[in-house]
């Protein structure tokens, strides 16, 4: 399998600048679809400062994505390894203002409306988990690139469910808006197999697990969320705050 995905030097800067498109287009759904919601009113800056700090964090993450995938694509590669570490400090801040957030979400107005509370609940840490994952078994084969470059662009996608959420009908969604929301990441991967397909003949095995890692951890927390001890947390969890007077299930206002 390894020498099925070595490629030449112009063949290597060509699928660096594939990859560089590829993360342009994950942050383009995301920028999208926060800008779209501020401007038609669904969101505003008027928000508790918790609300702030998750915003630039998980942006400064996008952020630092696009520049990584620029500096490989531009063949600045020792610049790129020193920028890599940063991960070791952003991925964890991110993981403890994700699950920060879905707490945070869930007490002030109940989190999404066309999301089961104990859905959101469990499904969104499950996801960030996933990412935390893949970018770990990442960083672990740096040293290979064909790995390296598919986990990560795998795991970024894997967290672009929030900006499909903001372009996507919703509420048409229901009761299986949670899960579309999530599997329209995949198209991504998907893009990046076929192109392997393509250019190499078959398919790398790190697009498979770019696909397994998060189906797993979505199964999971839905297992969860489900289970009578989710959906009893999530009442504890809700109870006392004006989240609570929202069904358990997802609704139409």
């Amino acid at each position: 399998m390894a020498t099925t995905f070595t490629t030449g030097a112009a063949q290597g800067r060509a699928e660096e600048r594939f990859f560089f498109k590829l993360a342009c287009a994950i942050a383009l759904v995301l920028v999208a679809g926060f800008s779209v919601h501020l401007a038609m009113g669904r969101s505003s800056f008027d928000a508790p400062l918790l609300f702030h700090l998750h915003g630039v964090v998980f942006f400064g993450w996008v952020g630092l994505f696009l520049v990584q995938t620029g500096l490989m694509a531009g063949g600045n590669v020792a610049l790129h390894k020193r920028l890599g570490w940063l991960s070791a400090l952003w991925v964890p801040l991110m993981m403890v203002l994700g699950f920060a957030i879905t707490l945070a979400s869930l007490r002030r107005n109940g989190g999404p409306f066309f999301f089961d509370a104990n859905e959101f609940l469990f499904g969104n840490p499950a996801g960030i988990l996933a990412f935390a994952t893949l970018v770990g078994a990442a960083v672990a084969l740096r040293k290979r690139t064909d790995w390296h470059r598919r986990l990560m662009l795998g795991a970024m996608a894997s967290i672009a469910g929030p900006g499909f959420g903001r372009l996507l009908p919703m509420p048409l969604m229901i009761p299986y808006a949670w899960e579309l929301s999530n599997l329209i990441c995949m198209g991504f991967v998907v893009a990046g197999m076929i192109r392997d397909k393509r250019h190499h003949g078959a398919v790398h095995p790190a697009w498979l697990a770019a696909l397994i890692v998060p189906l797993v951890f979505l199964t999971l927390g839905q297992i969860i969320a489900y289970s009578p001890w989710g959906i009893e947390l999530t009442r504890q969890v809700l109870e006392g705050h004006p989240g609570a007077v929202r069904p358990m299930a997802a609704y139409l206002p």
